[in-house]
């Protein structure tokens, strides 16, 4: 009996030590199962990095840039100067523009630049109560001759404008502005602010980076040197002078102060909105903040007792 005993717990323990040996070896066979995995994953990331970073390098070999980048240059003349940050008045979060300056800036472009450069996004009414009463913009607009009709017997006609016209182009079409400026054409200045990098800057460093070319550049015949403009070749000479434009209100009319009011008003006609739009912006961030703060008093003092209020349901005696 007790070797039958004796032959059962030998037989037993056996199986014990083997189903341990069993479940050690799938253990371990699973690890290097994962380990072998793991490396394969990582060569195969290791691999598909190489073969990209080789790509890339084969093909900025082949055509010398990436197509996903800017032109790669080492000389700054290639793309002008980047223009300094100035201190505009309207910049700020809460700022608006300075409509004493738009005034001026709207008096220098009538004066020197309306000759060439239009303004196709821009009516009469837009001036009213940013620079000018509704008094002074339809005197002013009443001062140009616009084509309208056909009248009852189906002919065009001559009228003062009116309010709501756009403000006149300089030149009848472009061929006829190209034929005017020897070739090139004088960029409309609506959305002149927007359409070039760096802003209000570039355009005020633009207007006042007119300086003689440095030796042993040669500038272009029909053209002129300004270091910010991308080639530092420009077509347009320079058109801002001190003492060129008498201010209706006693400013000092310098080239700088001249170039500032200027890029206001360029900046005011691509974004006529600037200032509704910055109290718009804070009305909704004071209501918006209100009713933050109002959900959350509500969610601690009203709705978390209700949240957390509990039903207990005491069954009725049998007794």
């Amino acid at each position: 009996m007790a070797n039958l005993f004796n032959s059962a717990r030998t037989a037993l323990r056996a199986a014990v030590n083997g189903s341990a040996a069993s479940v050690r070896n799938a253990s371990t066979q699973a690890g290097t199962k994962a380990s072998q995995s793991f490396m394969v994953s990582r060569s195969s990331a290791i691999a598909a990095t190489a073969v990209a970073a080789g790509s890339v390098a084969w093909y900025k070999h082949l055509y010398g840039t990436l197509p996903f980048l800017d032109t790669a240059s080492a000389n700054m003349a290639d793309e002008g100067l980047h223009p300094p940050k100035y201190p505009w008045s309207h910049s700020g979060v809460f700022e608006t523009f300075d409509h004493a300056s738009i005034r001026r800036g709207y008096q220098v472009y009538r004066e020197v630049c309306s000759s060439c450069h239009s303004l196709d996004r821009i009516a009469w009414r837009n001036l009213v109560g940013q620079s000018h009463t509704v008094d002074e913009a339809k005197a002013m607009a009443e001062e140009v001759e616009y084509e309208d009709g056909p009248d009852d017997e189906g002919a065009m006609f001559q009228r003062p404008g009116k309010l709501a016209d756009y403000m006149p182009r300089p030149y009848a079409n472009d061929e006829a502005a190209r034929a005017a400026n020897a070739g090139a054409l004088p960029p409309d200045l609506s959305l002149m602010v927007k359409a070039r990098h760096g802003g209000a800057d570039y355009i005020f460093a633009l207007l006042t980076g007119y300086t003689d070319p440095p030796a042993g550049v040669k500038v272009q015949d029909g053209l002129n040197y300004n270091s910010y403009f991308p080639g530092t070749q420009i077509a347009m000479a320079r058109v801002l002078y001190d003492g060129l434009v008498d201010y209706e209100d006693g400013t000092p009319a310098t080239t700088s102060q001249m170039a500032k009011d200027v890029v206001t008003f360029l900046h005011f006609c691509a974004e006529p909105e600037h200032d509704t739009r910055k109290k718009m912006g804070m009305q909704a961030v004071i209501i918006l903040s209100s009713l933050t703060a109002l959900s959350i008093w509500v969610k601690r003092f009203k709705w978390a007792g209700v949240k957390s209020r509990k039903i207990i349901y005491n069954p009725p005696s049998t007794h």
